[in-house]
């Protein structure tokens, strides 16, 4: 009984038969809960997933739409209720700016490394999908004007990031407006190409065959459920690891937050191009860069001067390069896996930049 009531550092010493230092005992349970988390994280996903095509099948919507909107909304809500409780109920400047942070951080995530997995898993999968190239199977232009939309929406986001006037917070009105459109020519827009028809059976009913709505909200949500915990378990273990790197609450909302809240972004797009459905995956992340770009946009706007720093400006000029060059490469109509790892790269040039100059 006397060992239940232990602290978890000195459990953790018993347990392993003698003493550690209680900086080790912290990077252990820390790097522990952190894996622990990802692994949830990834495993709820592949529910969320195979729940949000049932989903979309049952309200009769394209599979592009099922990606852009339903698995993008379905994700994108935990780091904007995040964005929400630091901007509008935050007590302190520092608490109203870690939300700024995400807000600006999650695009640049979204940009860099979501679709460098994707190209990255593509890459992989190669020979297991059949395929002879790796070359993404997905609607190109639709892609490359998504890009182009967002390219606009978030110029426009960062350039009230510079100016203070009096009329800022009602322009974040025009960005949920701007959100809106997006979802509604999405819908109408959407398609559904050869294969995305075959679903795997509804996991929580693996022997339903066709099933009726009740079923696959009730597998989305408590999936969402899941995915909502265990990141904010990831979130937490992030921080702390910021916090021992002895990196400031501001450098690490920007820095390692936002990889934790786009996780499940980029785990859904691992679990589609796994699956050989690239354009999925490709509109889940199209998808989430827009409500990136809007949502908690308009939240700070709302809420806060909205006036940027550096490190918010740096992150501003990656997110817009990145997003240039996915134009350009979705644009010519054929996208290799290479192109979208190159990618990636940038959200390294981020972080030598953030953490060597500011």
């Amino acid at each position: 009984m006397a060992a239940m009531r232990l602290p978890a550092g000195q459990a953790v010493s018993r347990a392993i038969g003698f003493r550690l230092p209680g900086w080790m005992v912290f990077m252990f349970v820390t790097f522990a809960l952190f894996f622990l988390s990802a692994g949830a994280i990834y495993a709820a996903c592949e529910y969320f997933v195979n729940g949000v095509e049932w989903l979309g099948r049952r309200l009769n919507l394209g599979a592009t739409a099922i990606g852009s909107v339903l698995a993008a909304f379905g994700t994108a809500l935990p780091e904007c209720a995040v964005t929400l409780m630091a901007v509008a109920f935050g007590s302190t400047p520092e608490q109203k700016s870690l939300g700024v942070g995400a807000a600006m951080g999650g695009p640049l995530v979204l940009a860099t490394l979501a679709y460098a997995v994707v190209g990255l898993a593509l890459l992989l999968n190669r020979k297991r999908l059949g395929r002879t190239s790796g070359q993404t199977q997905a609607d190109h232009a639709g892609l490359s004007r998504d890009q182009a939309v967002f390219f606009a929406v978030f110029t426009l986001k960062v350039g009230l990031g510079l100016f203070a006037f009096a009329i800022k917070p009602w322009l974040g009105l025009a960005f949920l407006a701007a959100y809106v459109v997006y979802v509604w020519r999405e819908i109408r827009d959407a398609e559904t190409a050869a294969g995305e028809e075959d679903l795997e059976p509804l996991k929580i009913r693996p022997s339903a065959g066709e099933t009726s709505l009740a079923w696959p909200c009730i597998q989305t949500l408590l999936a969402l459920s899941v995915i909502g915990l265990a990141s904010h378990a990831f979130v937490g273990q992030l921080e702390a690891i910021g916090l021992a790197m002895g990196w400031s609450p501001h450098l690490t909302a920007l820095l390692l937050s936002p990889v934790a809240t786009e996780l499940p972004e980029i785990m859904n797009a691992l679990i589609w191009v796994r699956q050989g459905k690239e354009r999925l995956a490709l509109a889940n992340i199209s998808g989430a860069m827009m409500i990136q770009a809007t949502i908690p946009s308009a939240l700070g706007l709302m809420f806060t001067p909205w006036l940027f720093d550096g490190p918010l400006l740096a992150a501003g000029a990656i997110t817009a390069l990145a997003v240039a060059f996915l134009w350009l490469n979705f644009r010519r109509g054929a996208v290799d896996g290479r192109a979208l790892v190159m990618v990636g790269g940038l959200y390294g040039v981020f972080a030598w930049t953030v953490i060597g100059c500011f």
